[in-house]
């Protein structure tokens, strides 16, 4: 009978899959903003307005890069349409379907507003957002009673240690995501400037492109930057190389100077361990899970350490990205 629990249980939770991982993906948002909660509800500001001042800065970001981005991005690509009329092939064809995908991207007064078709991201996705989201903030209020309720079932010698471990695993996620959405804006701002000055074709599309897929490790990178180098070959050699150069450029700035200020090292693994945990990730749970990858690897990585090094929690530093680390821990 308990070989059958077990069995029922765990094919149970792959059925769940993708629930959990969507869970999982609201726990890390709510602990990269309950920093910033904590913060503001120290300035007698309740943590419900905390939570959606949160929420409302980042739908205006994504309102403002709308805004600033997209009417541009447009332009460059029916630019290049019209420059191309009679060109055929590959060329034409990318720039044709990426003009539709363009001109069908919400405005950012669609951000807000109810009627806004939801078949322009699919029902499903709108849904998973929103759970995500709805989630994250009910974690926020809920986290610290569920960590006192966990701890109460476990023997009095062990609490500690797992209230140590489990705030040690929220510390690690806020501070990567906090960092991560750093380096995307400071990847994105470089790179656009780097591009225009050099004049790559379709600057501003590639390097936000390449600030995006900064959250697919390894790989990420290395695809924008023979993106960039590619398309500066159809310009010129010379552009090409200047493209090239550029992105050696920033790689080698955001490895050896900002990544080391900004996340230390916030997950602590080494760059194959990602590499595969980003595959393992993908081929479980599908391509959205890249984002989740490195946090599930983080959260391996720590437990192993707490159980099986018998590494103590509370003597790990984690990197004070916005927030020093003092403010999650309250």
């Amino acid at each position: 009978m308990v070989v059958l629990a077990v069995v029922v249980g765990a094919l149970a939770l792959w059925k769940l899959k993708i629930l959990l991982a969507l869970l999982f993906l609201a726990f890390t948002v709510a602990a990269a903003m309950r920093p910033g909660v904590e913060a503001l509800r120290r300035r007698r500001i309740p943590r419900g307005v905390g939570v959606l001042l949160h929420y409302a800065v980042l739908v205006g970001l994504l309102g403002v890069l709308l805004w600033a981005v997209v009417p541009r991005a447009i332009d460059q690509v029916q630019t290049a349409l019209g420059s191309s009329q009679d060109e055929t092939g590959l060329k034409g064809e990318l720039l044709n379907w990426l003009d539709n995908r363009l001109e069908r991207l919400p405005s950012p007064e669609n951000l807000v507003d109810p009627a806004l078709e939801f078949t322009l991201i699919g029902v499903e996705i709108a849904v998973g957002i929103l759970f995500v989201f709805a989630a994250a903030a009910y974690w926020i209020f809920e986290r610290d009673d569920t960590v006192r309720f966990v701890t109460s079932l476990l023997p009095r010698s062990r609490r500690k240690l797992v209230h140590d471990t489990w705030d040690l695993i929220d510390l690690k996620l806020g501070a990567y995501v906090r960092g991560q959405a750093l380096l995307i804006l400071l990847v994105a701002t470089v790179l656009s400037i780097a591009f225009w000055a050099i004049g790559l074709p379709f600057w501003l599309l590639i390097a936000v492109f390449a600030a995006i897929v900064e959250i697919v490790p390894v790989i990420g990178p290395l695809f924008a930057g023979a993106l960039a180098v590619g398309v500066g070959f159809t310009e010129s050699v010379e552009v090409g190389i200047a493209a090239g150069v550029v992105v050696l450029v920033v790689r080698l700035l955001e490895d050896y100077l900002v990544i080391p200020r900004v996340l230390g090292d916030a997950v602590g693994l080494s760059p194959l361990v990602v590499l595969v945990s980003v595959a393992a990730a993908t081929l479980l749970f599908g391509e959205f899970a890249v984002l989740l990858a490195i946090p599930m690897a983080a959260v391996a990585a720590t437990l192993f350490d707490v159980i099986v090094r018998d590494k103590d929690p509370t003597e790990e530093e984690v990197p004070t990205v916005l927030f020093p680390a003092q403010d999650a821990e309250r």
